[in-house]
């Protein structure tokens, strides 16, 4: 029998980061010495908080923008 408890749950690991991009429509970013790195999160929910935060601070710069990406 498998052992689905939260000890032996696959973990997560997310990273939060952003900076000016070439493109509104898309991620290339033009200075990746600039990246603006949040933080690393376990949970999502925490990701999309920093990411939220993040973009908010940034709003009015059409040319910034942030991502969360799977570590794993």
């Amino acid at each position: 029998m498998t052992d689905t408890s939260s000890s032996t749950a696959e973990k997560s690991l997310f990273v939060v980061f952003g900076g000016r991009v070439s493109d509104t429509r898309g991620k290339d970013f033009t200075d990746i010495k600039k990246l603006d790195v949040r933080g690393f999160y376990d949970l999502y929910e925490d990701a999309l908080a920093s990411w939220r935060a993040a973009s908010q601070l940034n709003v009015d710069d059409a040319f910034t923008k942030y991502v969360i990406v799977r570590v794993w």
